[in-house]
């Protein structure tokens, strides 16, 4: 199986990604630069240190009588290096091809007159001595024990606080550049021309603003277009009520045929469906009625007596007790289409509300008719879509009555969905927003 490395899915991983890859990456060699400056200057400066510090020990050591040298070695201690009144450990000699960086210096500091010899000593860490003698005879051995440069203990500290300053900068950042997408996407997956549509905000960077307002214009032109074709709509369907009403006067007058109950039939069926198509056009715009403050379980139990009165067979179950601020009548002809429905395939309905986990209400139009087929479910909200083969308008329909109802559900900001109930029928919920509910 080979491994690899993926490329971020999201365009805020990718810039998060690439931002803070480069800042790190730009933060250490800088970091690397000056340490290496910091290490040369540090390094030339105890070597130069080393250096005065051997010549002048020597000399003073050198000067003072064999018995007071031992009284004075406490004062020339380094930490890494000390002077010794004896001929040193045994040790092997130190390899001058290759030599520590203080055996230039210490050298330098002894002069050529004076015999010096290095030894390595062996041990889990670097160390060597420098064996020589003063004028009386006497050895003294320079021991060497190398540290590296020290470090101040607040450096860390600084280094995480600058990790955490990347981060937090390259995440302001990428926020502010991702947002205006983000703004834009959302805008993208609800925009509706039939429902309020979101105008995006056309401040901000040049290019930010162009696609904002790039994007208003392209949902004014797509509303605009909806508008005149559903103006066209509504006015050739009443427009053709006038005829089909003549024609229907006219058939009033032939002689009793069956050619003439034919004819009648077929008028009716066109003025069904002008009608149908009246209604499918004014339903794009329902939210031109005005808003009222309505009782949920009045509302559906004055909708469910009327139906009862006409000897149907429909039944509300549940309270709910909900106060919305809602446009009635279209909410009205959202259930009248959808219990028709029922009533039309199955012969009885059940409405049940309630309310979902997100505090949605819910209002659903249940039958035990046939269903409708899992691939169709989507498409029968569509206009003049039936379900039937036979395409009977008799039994089919016209096919707007669903698609009616999905566009009176968005103009009142809700949703409608279909769905198979378990042993049979369909059910149709009716989601409506929380905001506007008490």
């Amino acid at each position: 199986m080979r491994l690899g490395l993926h490329w971020p899915r999201t365009l805020a991983s990718r810039l998060s990604l690439i931002f803070l890859i480069g800042l790190i990456l730009a933060q250490s060699l800088s970091f690397g630069v000056q340490f290496y400056e910091r290490y040369e200057s540090a390094k030339a400066v105890m070597l130069d240190n080393l250096e005065n510090d051997v010549a002048t020990t020597i000399a003073v050591l050198n000067r003072l009588p064999a018995e007071e040298r031992a009284s004075w070695l406490p004062r020339f201690d380094h930490s890494n290096y000390l002077y010794l009144l004896n001929a040193g450990e045994p040790g092997v000699p130190l390899d001058m091809k290759n030599p520590p960086m203080a055996v230039a210096s210490i050298k330098d500091a002894i002069g050529p007159e004076r015999e010096l010899v290095f030894t390595d000593i062996p041990g889990p860490r670097q160390h060597y001595q420098a064996h020589l003698k003063f004028d009386d005879g006497l050895p003294v051995t320079i021991d060497v024990r190398p540290i590296g440069i020290p470090v101040s203990p607040w450096l860390p500290f600084v280094l995480f606080g600058q990790m955490l300053l990347l981060i937090g900068c390259t995440w302001l950042a990428v926020r502010i550049a991702v947002r205006p997408l983000t703004r834009l996407s959302h805008a993208v997956e609800t925009l509706d021309p039939n429902a309020h549509s979101i105008h995006l905000d056309e401040s901000g960077p040049s290019e930010v603003a162009h696609a904002a307002a790039a994007f208003n214009a392209m949902q004014a032109r797509i509303a605009t277009y909806l508008k005149e074709r559903m103006q066209m709509l509504a006015a050739i369907s009443h427009d053709l009520q006038t005829p089909i009403t003549r024609m229907k006067l006219r058939a009033e007058f032939m002689d009793d045929c069956d050619e003439k109950d034919k004819l009648w039939q077929d008028l009716s069926e066109i003025e069904h469906l002008v009608r149908e198509g009246v209604a499918y056009a004014r339903s794009v715009h329902g939210n031109t009625e005005a808003t009222q403050r309505t009782s949920v379980d009045a509302f559906l139990d004055s909708l469910v007596f009327d139906y009862q009165d006409m000897g149907k067979d429909v039944q509300l179950n549940g309270k709910n007790g909900a106060i919305i601020d809602t446009r009635p009548h279209a909410l009205r002809r959202v259930l009248v289409n959808l219990i028709d429905n029922a009533l039309k395939f199955a012969g009885a309905a059940e409405i049940e509300i309630s309310s979902t986990n997100d505090a949605r209400l819910s209002i659903k139009v249940m039958d035990r008719g046939p269903g409708i087929a899992e691939e169709e479910l989507a498409q029968v909200v569509k206009p003049f879509y039936r379900v039937e083969n036979s395409r009977n308008r008799n039994t089919g329909g016209t096919g707007l009555g669903l698609a009616i109802a999905q566009q009176l559900a968005s103009a009142l900001g809700g949703s409608l969905s279909l769905s198979n109930r378990p042993g049979g029928g369909l059910c149709a919920e009716l989601q409506l927003n929380r905001q506007g509910l008490s």
